[in-house]
This record gives C-alpha cells, structure tokens and sequence, in this order.
C-alpha cells in the first residue's frame, strides 16, 4: 500500500509505519515504549519475512518464540508446519524451552493411533517419522534443527487441559507433560 512501510527486526519481528496507524497511548509514555520502535515503527508481534517478490509472509507470533540453553531463539510454527505436511500427522507442538536442541511432540492421526498396538505398523510408523525428522532438520539452520520427535501417548483435547476451547495448543501444558522424558 502506499505510504505504509515495512521491515522486519533483527528477531524476525515485523514492524509497520503507516499514516493511519495509530499515533500512541494516550498518558501511557511507557505503552508507547513497548509499541514502537524509536523511529516511529509500530512491533505488531508477528514473525515474517519479506519474499523476494516483495510480499510479506507470515510466519508465527513472537510470544512463541522460545530461547535454547545455548541462547539461540526458535520460531515454532514454521517447523510444526513443515511436519504437519505428513499425512500420519494430526498435530505437532516445537519445543525446547532451556534445551540443548529442539524437540517436537506429534500426535498421530485419529486411524493410526489404534493400529499401533500391530508391530508392523509401529515399525514402519517409527521408519517414516526418522526420515520426516531428517527431511525437516535438512531444511533447518542448525540451532533451530529438531533433536527427536516424541509421540504423544494420547491426542491433545479440551478434556486433558492440552487444547483451548478454540482449538489451539496449550504448549506450557504438553511441555509440562513431557518434562520428565
């Protein structure tokens, strides 16, 4: 659009400036610290990239950004997407929070989860989740590279505290369950 400016912060955040956005918080100088940046550009907390064609491509929210024990951050839904492109896939959840090396939780697709009591179908369920894992990780820069793929032993629902009422995934609760491990 014309006069609206993009860029994309050094953490991968997108930062607009436009003529119609908003000018601040009214008496909350602290508010517009946080908003904007120093030269006026508003922090919208999404993650993107420009593409080369010059569109912005959205790539996930900020606030789940994690940080490793090595201090490398980590943007998950770029990843859980790649790996939801697998048809045995019905969710994914990245993790690593004060890890070495991240980590995904997978849950498989509602037809395949009763047949894995069948060794056969755990064998070659276990072949195909490798190369996924190694297919992803070759498509990653190294510190975001997955060090295993964990299958959850039940499908994350509302019921079990793993999903909101509006579908989404409540990654404190499913790191919390696989912490231990």
């Amino acid at each position: 659009r014309p006069g609206v400016q993009v860029r994309i912060s050094p953490e991968g955040e997108v930062l607009i400036k436009s003529p119609g956005q908003m000018m601040g918080y009214y008496k909350h100088p602290e508010l517009n610290a946080q908003s904007f940046t120093e030269d006026g550009f508003f922090h919208t907390g999404d993650l993107g990239e420009l593409r080369p064609d010059g569109q912005l491509k959205l790539t996930g929210r900020v606030k789940e950004l994690f940080k490793t024990s090595k201090g490398k951050y980590v943007a998950p839904a770029p990843i859980e997407n790649r790996l939801l492109a697998h048809p045995m896939l019905e969710s994914a959840m990245v993790s690593g929070v004060g890890q070495t090396a991240p980590y995904a939780v997978l849950v498989l697709t509602e037809s395949l989860r009763p047949q894995l009591a069948d060794a056969a179908v755990r064998e070659r369920v276990e072949s195909e989740l490798g190369s996924l894992l190694d297919r992803v990780n070759q498509s990653l820069a190294a510190h975001e590279q997955l060090r295993m793929l964990v299958v959850a032993a039940e499908p994350w629902t509302m019921e079990n505290g793993q999903l909101t009422p509006t579908m989404k995934i409540k990654r404190s609760r499913i790191e919390a369950a696989v912490a231990d491990q």
